[in-house]
């Protein structure tokens, strides 16, 4: 008897063939993404499942506790904070996520928000298309360079090697990097340099945060690290909202503290219309869709239908998360 699945995400239908191939699915139809009443509902009436491919939904108690049989949930992403991890363990169940496709594209986006904050790219984008224009360089419209400036990366993992090649060789930044453990063969392959948390917040122009969202991790930038920073650097976040906490934020962009923000994550998803940082000129905002290309998208789809497949199958799958290794 093939294992059942839900796919509760968007995939291409070659990969949902694939999929086909290797087990009997239900999959969301919808065409907004599934909420969580509508995931829980499609659970319970399908309590046999054994498989789940989804993207961000919380793996909690009152989730799992509707599909008894589970044997694994598939992230079609990186990140994997939406895990119960103690839970997921208790109770046998793999976890698996999509690193390394989405990597690339990652860092494009992290230079899209340095130039586009650094620039003034939107709020001068808005202001050509309001009919206005003026001849000539002004001082008013001025922005800061990002060549030759320094780079400071929070989480010197994949995409921050991805973050720190493009800086390093495509815009001949000094980059300095903190992580939770020295990379000594990045120092060395890349030319970067290892620095505590402090002291790279108070060197750096452009400061990214690429961290995972851990206990250790939430508001890792809160009041105290914005009030290091240089009130001409630019502060972007490409790896969860709630490393950030957004009061602290808002107050040092508020105050010119710091100079600008680029931001595709928040501390909450959707974000508020009314938060304050939507109504600001110096903050850039892109709406969590920094994998967001149709080839990258589709190797990541693939990907988690692979880890899927071989998991209700009996194998081991390839992007097993570590805690549940």
């Amino acid at each position: 008897m093939t294992p059942k699945v839900l796919i509760a995400t968007k995939i291409p239908p070659e990969v949902e063939k694939y999929i086909g191939e290797h087990c009997s699915y239900y999959k969301w139809e919808g065409q907004n993404p599934i909420s969580r009443e509508d995931l829980l509902r499609i659970l319970a009436e399908n309590s046999d499942i054994e498989g789940l491919l989804l993207k961000y939904h919380k793996t909690d108690k009152e989730l799992l506790d509707l599909v008894p049989n589970l044997k694994v949930i598939s992230n079609d992403a990186v990140g994997y904070d939406n895990f119960d991890i103690a839970l997921m363990k208790e109770r046998g169940i793999i976890g698996t996520n999509t690193p390394s496709v989405l990597d690339e594209t990652v860092a494009d986006t992290a230079f899209a928000l340095m130039l586009a904050a650094s620039r003034r790219v939107t709020e001068l984008d808005k202001y050509v298309k309001d009919g206005l224009w003026v001849d000539g360089p002004e001082d008013r419209f001025y922005g800061y360079d990002v060549h030759g400036s320094t780079l400071g990366i929070i989480g010197m993992g994949r995409i921050g090697e991805a973050v720190a090649r493009r800086g390093k060789l495509g815009f001949n930044m000094n980059v300095i990097y903190h992580n939770r453990s020295r990379k000594p063969h990045v120092e060395e392959a890349l030319g970067v340099e290892y620095k505590p948390l402090d002291q790279l917040l108070k060197d750096s122009d452009f400061v990214v945060v690429l961290t995972p969202l851990t206990p250790e991790t939430k508001y890792l930038m809160d009041q105290k690290e914005f009030s290091l920073m240089k009130n001409t650097a630019v502060f972007i976040n490409i790896s969860r909202g709630k490393t950030v906490n957004e009061k602290a934020l808002i107050k040092a962009l508020k105050e010119r503290r710091i100079y600008a923000a680029g931001l595709d994550v928040f501390e909450e998803e959707p974000v508020d219309p009314n938060n304050p940082l939507l109504k600001m000129k110096n903050v850039v905002t892109i709406p969590h869709i920094g994998s967001a290309t149709a080839k990258t998208h589709h190797a990541m789809a693939a990907l988690a239908a692979k880890n899927l497949v071989i998991a209700c199958t009996g194998g081991q799958p390839p992007n097993l998360v570590k805690e549940l290794k």
